[in-house]
């Protein structure tokens, strides 16, 4: 379908890569993978035609169409979120202006028979037939479908897209290049913004897509999950494996050890050639034989043994200082950013040494949690942290709260006091900033280099526990193996937020959950936690198809507490109380989202926008809260009365 043909691309005297080619054909899913700098967002824009090689070219069919996701962005402002998301059919919403136009001139038309006429009836009828085939009419669900997947709530689809978060922004982008249904999509980190649930959902996406993937990204799961082809940049070359990230990282090694063994097999052949050559060059005796030796290394084609990067970051954290046995206690916290409630009644205790994880949705309080644990933000409740706690943190939007004026170097030596001071470019040399590069300025860097240095603060102190927020966002593989096996050795307390399945794997051991303003726990890894989230989501659909389990009749001659008419009867009613708790769960949520709507438009700064409020807007709103507390009410007698009858069963 495309064409990648020689192409070569030089920065002054560097070359980045040469040579390069390869096909994308029409369901390929490739991940491009190689550490940062390789070259891979460059390669993307070569293909989608922003970027032009010094030498060789990109072949495209004039009928392929190519959507790109760069990793940033300029967003225009003055659109709603449905608005801005619909914008994507821009040939179907020119053609419901034309088609409105057409049937408002023929409505006003007397002149059935002419000519004019008849020439609108025509294009009319093309119009319409163009409409229905690229799903016209469907456009407005694909658009709601979209947004969901992708993490938005209804009441969020007619906010300004001014009023979300640059990482929310982004996923707007997303969703429009998505609707657009492209002929192949070029994805440069997809997945930095968004929490596990909408990171599944477009690995669905994607699975099922008709047209071409090439993407990139430093989540191995999300990789293996989409991708059934590999193209590795390494030291300006390419290497093509048709398999998942996880079997090329098998079948690269299979095929270094083959050139190596190879390669050695010919250096011995070759010594022994040149030795014998050298022993017997001055007897006449073996003139011929020497002679012929001379011919077979002439004829050789010397093998080469592809170079290796090995260069990665060395981070090992410092012992962490003895803290007491309760890290920190949580009881009751709350959290509101004006009416908006994030948080509320979390409990929460941490104890020494513990590696947890936060996941969920995003918007659910993770990282404001992580901001109240390091003593950030104001809050209400009570959170103690215990003895002798040393804090370090690492913020979401830590590579962005350096100071883009500083070199590397400056930006470890301003902070770092007392003996680490001599040891700084020590540090920096471990995070691959060595030589020239520690007199960089900060804003020259990229993504994963900015992150590489914000990672590097956190050595300058010895701390017991870490709160990390998204650090591996910008980190290419081999850095997020490193840091993954220092925070696996670290002695310390961890608290990560994260939707990195596979960094999760192996390092945490429990898991809370974000979700309804609560975080729930969850013991054991984060397959474990997903696992059995999976399978609650699956009770849930199918528990009402599900038939309860007949208990076994009461044996002739055993004293039985209950009779199994009477556990028959019990069981009904527990089935009864149930279903009553999720309807009562159902009108819980409606009122949730209707109430938080309507603190929406209480929020807003316009006042023209509180002034067209309707006159009962507010008696209406009053009346929800108290429809809400009743109803919260009602949901907890209803379970007092549902474990009541459980526990008589049992008895």
């Amino acid at each position: 379908m495309i064409s990648v043909n020689q192409v070569a691309v030089h920065f002054g005297g560097f070359e980045l890569f040469s040579g390069i080619s390869f096909q994308i054909n029409q369901r390929d899913r490739i991940g491009l993978v190689g550490k940062n700098g390789a070259g891979k967002t460059t390669l993307l824009r070569i293909i989608n035609g922003s970027v032009v090689p010094e030498e060789g070219e990109v072949v495209v069919p004039d009928d392929a169409s190519i959507g790109y996701l760069p990793q940033q962005m300029v967003h225009q402002d003055g659109k709603t979120v449905f608005d801005e998301a619909i914008s994507a059919f821009s040939e179907v919403l020119q053609l419901e202006k034309e088609l409105g136009k057409i049937n408002n001139q023929l409505a006003e038309r007397k002149d059935h028979e002419s000519d004019d006429y008849l020439k609108l009836i025509s294009r009319l009828s093309e119009a319409t037939e163009r409409y229905q085939m690229i799903g016209g009419g469907s456009i407005h669900a694909d658009v709601e479908q979209t947004l969901t997947g992708l993490g938005f709530g209804s009441r969020d689809f007619g906010r300004q897209t001014s009023e979300f978060s640059g990482g929310w922004r982004m996923r707007i982008e997303l969703a429009k290049l998505l609707l657009q249904k492209p002929d192949i999509f070029l994805l440069d980190e997809p997945t930095n913004h968004l929490d596990i649930e909408s990171i599944q959902w477009l690995e669905e996406f994607l699975r099922d897509y008709p047209g071409a993937v090439i993407l990139i990204s430093h989540d191995k799961a999300f990789l293996d999950n989409v991708t059934n082809r590999t193209i590795e940049i390494s030291l300006g070359k390419i290497y093509d494996y048709r398999a998942t990230y996880s079997k090329y990282v098998e079948l690269r090694a299979e095929r270094r050890e083959q050139q190596m063994a190879a390669y050695r097999n010919q250096q011995k052949l070759i010594g022994d050639t040149e030795q014998f050559i050298e022993r017997f060059r001055y007897k006449a005796t073996k003139a011929v034989q020497v002679q012929s030796r001379i011919k077979q290394l002439d004829k050789l084609d010397i093998l080469e043994v592809d170079e290796e990067d090995l260069a990665t970051i060395n981070v090992r954290f410092a012992p962490a200082p003895r803290a007491g046995s309760i890290v920190a206690e949580i009881k009751n916290l709350c959290k509101s950013y004006g009416s908006n409630k994030v948080l509320e009644g979390v409990d929460m205790v941490i104890e020494r040494q513990e590696k947890i994880a936060f996941v969920g949705r995003n918007g659910e309080g993770k990282t404001t949690l992580s901001r109240i644990l390091v003593g950030e933000i104001p809050f209400e409740g009570e959170m103690k942290t215990g003895h002798n706690v040393r804090i370090g943190y690492f913020a979401q939007n830590q590579d962005e709260l350096l100071d883009n004026e500083k070199t590397v170097f400056q930006t470890i030596d301003d902070i770092a006091t007392g003996e680490i001071r001599t040891r700084v470019r020590n540090i920096l040399g471990a995070f691959l900033f060595g030589g020239e590069a520690v007199d960089k300025k900060v804003k020259v860097l990229s993504g994963g280099e900015r992150s590489r240095l914000a990672i590097a603060k956190l050595l300058l102190e010895p701390y017991n526990l870490l709160v990390l927020d998204e650090p591996t966002n910008h980190l290419d593989m081999h850095s997020k193996d490193v840091l993954k096996q220092a925070l696996v050795k670290y002695d310390g307390t961890l608290v990560i937020v994260s939707h990195d399945r596979e960094f999760l794997d192996g390092l945490v051991t429990k898991v809370y959950e974000f979700r309804n303003k609560r975080a729930k726990e969850n013991i054991g890894g984060i397959y474990d936690f997903l696992k059995k989230k999976k399978l609650e989501s699956l009770q849930s659909l199918e528990v009402k198809a599900e038939k309860p389990k007949q208990p076994d009749k009461p044996k002739p001659g055993i004293d039985n507490k209950k009779t199994w008419e009477q556990r028959k009867e019990m069981e009904k009613g527990i089935r009864k109380m149930e279903n009553s708790i999720r309807r009562s769960e159902s009108i819980i949520n409606e009122l949730e989202k209707e109430i938080a709507e309507m603190n929406t438009m209480l929020e807003s700064p316009d006042k023209d926008t509180l002034m067209k409020l309707e006159q009962d807007f507010f008696s209406r709103y009053e009346r929800k809260k108290q429809k809400l507390g009743s109803e919260l009410d009602k949901w907890e007698k209803l379970n007092i009365k549902a474990d009541k009858l459980r526990s008589e069963k049992d008895s």
